[in-house]
């Protein structure tokens, strides 16, 4: 009230009119004129009259100084404070991401922007959101269908369908399993049928029955069957057991014989230089053997035994002979009057008694060999050969006489006795090229070859060079088939060779050699003559006499080739030889004239053909015995 008149007077003596001014009254209430500044709070203080609580960042009596507002840390959950100043002094906070609010200290409510679909339920994360999907969605916003048939999820086992539902995945299962996820075996012997205590055995959508012994059929409803006569026999080599009322019978494979089928009684010699070796000899006091004989072959070994005590029995130009040694005695030979290479089987019986030893073929009259001066014995410490023997052996018995034609045999062999006692080439040391059996090549006729066993689909001819077809009665490709002449012409010169005639310029056996001058005469081969160079160009074959042709191939004289071989017809769809071979002569050659090379004499026999369909028959065969020129026919 500076300036003013203070009239001291009673209270009840005076009143003030109208409202204080606001100085007088801060007289009484200093917080009323608002002393503190920047927001700050006004406290009366009976002590100081007043008292400002300054906000943060200012200090004074009325928080007029400055502070550093964010020296405080006051924004949370990581927030950028930043000072201010001025009217609006202070400090503001940058929110990280899911934060707002002056200092940072409210969670900023994701899921209002971001809604899970399909019924999803949102669940507030900080600066984020999930989705909790119902049971057949997912995705971050439960927008995907859940395939749960897919090779990943698919919980369905065993080869079952998957069915996917709004409520998950359904199996259907397969037939034979059950089971949510078709995981179970169905127990399918709950109703099986097995009869006469056979044991049920559950299986996948079936069930299989193990019957009691004796007991079959699907159910085991079959009862024991009557017990087989067979049963306990053991039929050995590959051989067939059969109930002939009487008892049971093997049935063996060709060449096998015996109760079991045990032994192997007969074989065939099918490859060249093959034989069978016994080793095992007994010291028997006599040498009686007999064996049965088949072959169209003129020569072949059938037995030897011993070294210089020895015997030999063989096939020589059709007939058997039998030479022997006793050691120091000189060696004998016999033979039978009668040829046995007809392709019939023939009986050979070689028999000993006391100084002499007796031949006989099929029964007949025996030849004799006596006065050797010792009784014989088969030499057990040797060897036994059969259809051949070896390379050292067959040299050294051919140098002593022993045997006059080295040949192994080709045919078969059955039934071989020694002193009465059937042998079993099982026992043999058998080289390759020896079959059992000898009925497969009886009634296949290799012409120019050897026939070969097979169990399926049957024998094959295995034919000579050059000859081919079924029965080996077809030349083969000519020579000049896949010739190797490189600059020249392939001539051939018989049925396995050919020469390469070269083109000018070239030389050589194959005609692959170049630069050097042609030899007329090199790719010029005369069969029966020589090469003459021409004066111009080339060469020609000079022939010998009796020879013409270009190659001096061609017989110019008619004369008869000897010929011994089987003689062959055709009827349908069979080829047909005779049993045994013909002796002929093959008439070749050209005669003056207008006369042709034909049989002068000619020899009518019967003779008995066989059939590759197992047919026979008898007929009249005409061959010439002599050649020469006549009118042609």
């Amino acid at each position: 009230m500076e300036g003013k008149l203070l009239l001291t007077t009673p209270a009840k003596k005076f009143e003030c009119q109208g409202p204080p001014a606001l100085a007088v009254q801060a007289k009484c209430d200093p917080c009323l004129s608002s002393p503190c500044q920047n927001q700050g709070t006004c406290h009366n203080d009976p002590l100081e009259v007043y008292r400002c609580a300054c906000s943060s960042g200012y200090k004074g009596r009325n928080c007029e100084v400055s502070l550093d507002s964010c020296s405080s840390g006051p924004c949370g959950h990581g927030g950028t404070c930043r000072s201010q100043e001025g009217e609006n002094a202070g400090f503001m906070c940058s929110c990280p991401t899911g934060f707002e609010g002056p200092t940072c200290e409210v969670n900023t409510d994701d899921c209002v922007e971001h809604p899970c679909a399909n019924g999803g339920v949102c669940v507030d994360g900080v600066g984020n959101y999930s989705c909790r999907c119902p049971l057949q969605y997912t995705g971050r916003a439960c927008e995907q269908l859940v395939d749960f048939c897919s090779p990943d999820l698919n919980p369905c086992q065993h080869e079952a369908q998957c069915v996917g539902t709004p409520d998950g995945p359904r199996c259907e299962c397969a037939p034979g399993y059950a089971g949510d996820n078709c995981s179970e075996n169905q127990d399918d012997c709950r109703d099986h049928r097995c009869r006469h205590g056979a044991q049920c055995v559950d299986e996948v959508n079936s069930y299989s029955c193990l019957c009691a012994e004796g007991y079959s059929g699907q159910f085991c409803e079959a009862p024991p069957a009557p017990r087989s006569p067979c049963e306990g026999t053991e039929c050995q080599n590959g051989a067939n057991c059969v109930d002939q009322g009487s008892g049971p019978v093997c049935q063996c494979l060709p060449g096998f014989g015996g109760p079991e089928c045990e032994k192997l009684l007969s074989v065939n010699f099918v490859d060249r230089d093959t034989y069978l070796q016994f080793t095992d000899l007994q010291n028997w006091p006599r040498a009686n053997i007999t064996l049965q004989v088949s072959t169209a072959e003129d020569n072949g070994i059938l037995l030897y035994n011993g070294d210089n005590d020895h015997i030999a029995v063989e096939l020589y130009q059709g007939h058997v002979r039998v030479s022997y040694d006793p050691g120091s005695y000189p060696s004998s030979a016999i033979y039978s009057a009668e040829t046995i290479n007809d392709g019939q089987f023939h009986t050979v019986e070689l028999v000993t008694f006391d100084q002499m030893v007796n031949l006989s073929i099929d029964g007949g009259s025996p030849m004799t060999m006596d006065n050797f001066g010792k009784h014989y014995t088969l030499n057990s410490e040797a060897p036994l050969y059969v259809g051949g023997m070896p390379v050292d052996v067959n040299s050294a018995a051919f140098r002593l006489w022993q045997i006059l034609n080295g040949t192994s045999f080709h045919g078969c062999i059955r039934n071989l006795y020694i002193n009465n006692e059937l042998q079993d080439f099982t026992k043999t040391r058998m080289k390759p090229g020896v079959v059992p059996g000898c009925e497969p090549c009886r009634k296949l006729y290799c012409l120019h070859g050897i026939c070969q066993p097979r169990a399926a689909p049957g024998p094959v001819c295995h034919c000579e060079a050059g000859w081919g077809g079924l029965h080996c009665d077809q030349p083969a490709d000519g020579p000049c088939h896949g010739h190797k002449c490189v600059h020249g012409k392939c001539v051939p010169l018989d049925a396995l060779s050919y020469s390469c005639q070269c083109q000018d310029g070239y030389s050589g056996a194959l005609c692959n050699q170049a630069g050097a001058p042609a030899d007329p005469c090199g790719g010029l081969q005369c069969l029966h003559g020589h090469c003459q160079a021409l004066a111009t160009k080339g060469a020609h074959c000079v022939c010998d006499p009796g020879f013409s042709g270009e190659l001096c191939e061609q017989e110019s004289e008619c004369r008869g080739s000897p010929v011994r071989d089987f003689h062959q017809v055709q009827r349908g769809y069979a080829i047909c030889q005779t049993t045994r071979p013909l002796s002929w002569v093959e008439c070749r050659g050209s005669c003056p004239g207008q006369g042709c090379c034909q049989g002068l004499r000619l020899k009518r026999r019967k003779f008995t053909f066989e059939c590759s369909d197992g047919t026979s028959f008898a007929e009249e065969v005409e061959k010439p015995t002599k050649c020469g020129c006549g009118v042609c026919a």
